[in-house]
C-alpha cells in the first residue's frame, strides 16, 4: 500500500484538544476550511528548523509557498526537535519544529523570549513505526512490553519465547538483535518512550524524555540516521516517522486483542481519546496522546508534530503567520499528505489552529 495515497482527517472528537480559540476563531472563518489563504504576497527570509520527522512535508510546503511568495525564502534545518527548540528559545530561529509540545520549563523560557504568548500548533501527524531489518520475516507482531525488553536490553535473540508466542506462525532466526535508538535529542524519542512508559505494564522503567535513557544497542542521528542504520544491519530493529520508513519491516502493535499496523488512519484514531495540555493558553494546543487505548484500529506510537513560533515575534511577523497559516491551510496539509503520508486535520480542528495563528503580530 502507498502511504502517500492516503487522505485521512482526523476524528471529530479531536476539536475538544483546541477548546477556547472559538472566539479567537470567529474573524478567521472567512470559508470552510478556516484559512484565509495567502493572496497577500510576503517577503524576506524565515529562517527555522528542528524535527526531522517533519523533514519531507517541509520539503513539500517550501516548494509550493516559495513558488506562491517568489520574494520568501524559508530555510529550514532538520537538526532534530531537541535542537530546534534549542535554537529558537536562544533567539537563532524563528520558528521551532518538534515532535514534542514545549515542557513548562521551556515554556516559561519562551514567554520570556517572545515577551509573551506564543503559537504552538500541530501541524503534522504521523505514526511512529517500528522498523526492523531481520532476514526471513517480512511480517512481524510485537506487544508493548516485548517492544520495551528489545529496546531495554532484555531480550536479545530474535527467537526469544516472549516474540514466539506473539509471531507463532513465523521462523525467527536465533540472530542478535540490535535496537537502534537516536542519538540526537529527539521528539520521536520522547513520543516513542512515552509509549513504552505508559503500554509496556511496568517493562520499560525509565521516564520518558527526549535523550534516549538506557546504556546499549546503535545510536544514530536523525530520523535518516536511524532508518540508514537498521537497513545496513543485520537482525536491527528502532523507530522512525513512518513516512521515512520505506522498505523496511515494520510491526504491527498490540493494541486490546489485535495488532495494529502503522497506518495515517490508526494514527488518526488515536486522538479520539486524547486531550490537551491543561493550564496552557488559548493559541497553545499542546496534545497528550492515549497511549494506552484499547480502541479497535488505533496505532498508539504516534507523534502530533508542532511548529512554534513567538505571538508577537520582534520582526517578520507577516511572514511567519503567512507561512503558518499555509502549513495549516487544506492546502499545506494535503501537500504534506501527498509527500510524507501524515493524517492531515480537520476542516474543524484547522479552524482552530489557524485561529491561533490568526493572532501573530508585529510586537
Amino acid at each position: 500500500m502507498n502511504r502517500n495515497s492516503l487522505r485521512i482527517a482526523a476524528p471529530a472528537a479531536v476539536l475538544a484538544l483546541a477548546f477556547g480559540l472559538s472566539a479567537c476563531g470567529a474573524a478567521n472563518e472567512s470559508d470552510d476550511s478556516g484559512s484565509k489563504g495567502t493572496d497577500t504576497k510576503v517577503s524576506g527570509t524565515l529562517n527555522a528548523g528542528g524535527s526531522s520527522a517533519q523533514e519531507a512535508a517541509v520539503a513539500a510546503w517550501k516548494k509550493a509557498f516559495q513558488t506562491q511568495n517568489p520574494d520568501a525564502t524559508v530555510n529550514y534545518d532538520p537538526v532534530g526537535s531537541g535542537g530546534g527548540r534549542e535554537q529558537f528559545l536562544a533567539g537563532g530561529l524563528a520558528i521551532a519544529g518538534s515532535d514534542a509540545y514545549l515542557s513548562d520549563d521551556e515554556l516559561a523560557k519562551a514567554k520570556e523570549l517572545c515577551k509573551g504568548d506564543i503559537v504552538e500548533v500541530p501541524v503534522y501527524v504521523s505514526p511512529i513505526a517500528v522498523i526492523f531489518n531481520l532476514d526471513g520475516v517480512k511480517e512481524l507482531n510485537l506487544s508493548a512490553k516485548t517492544i520495551a525488553d528489545i529496546f531495554a536490553g532484555k531480550i536479545t535473540k530474535w527467537d526469544d519465547a516472549a516474540i514466539k508466542a506473539d509471531n507463532p506462525d513465523a521462523k525467527l532466526p536465533s540472530d542478535k538483535i540490535t535496537p537502534v535508538h537516536r542519538s540526537d535529542d529527539s521528539g520521536t524519542t520522547q513520543n516513542f518512550t512515552d509509549y513504552l512508559s505508559k503500554a509496556s505494564e511496568g517493562a520499560w522503567t525509565a521516564e520518558p524524555g527526549q535523550t534516549w535513557p538506557v546504556k546499549g544497542g546503535e545510536a544514530a542521528e536523525g530520523t535518516s540516521g536511524v532508518v540508514a542504520a537498521v537497513t545496513g544491519g543485520k537482525g536491527t530493529i528502532g523507530y522512525a516517522d513512518e513516512s521515512q520508513a520505506g522498505d523496511l519491516g515494520q510491526a504491527k502493535v498490540k493494541v486490546g486483542d489485535t495488532f495494529n499496523a502503522a497506518t495515517p488512519e490508526a494514527a488518526a484514531k488515536v486522538l479520539d481519546t486524547s486531550k490537551a495540555v491543561a493550564g496552557r493558553a488559548a493559541t497553545d494546543i499542546a496534545i497528550d496522546i492515549d497511549r494506552t487505548s484499547t480502541e479497535a484500529g488505533v496505532y498508539p506510537i504516534v507523534l502530533a508534530s508542532y511548529q512554534i513560533a513567538c505571538q508577537t515575534p520582534a520582526k517578520d511577523a507577516d511572514l511567519i503567520k503567512a507561512w503558518l497559516t499555509y502549513v495549516a491551510s487544506p492546502e499545506g496539509q494535503s501537500a504534506a499528505g501527498d509527500s510524507a503520508g501524515s493524517a492531515p486535520l480537520t476542516a474543524d480542528f484547522g479552524k482552530k489552529v489557524q485561529a491561533a495563528i490568526e493572532t501573530i503580530k508585529a510586537s
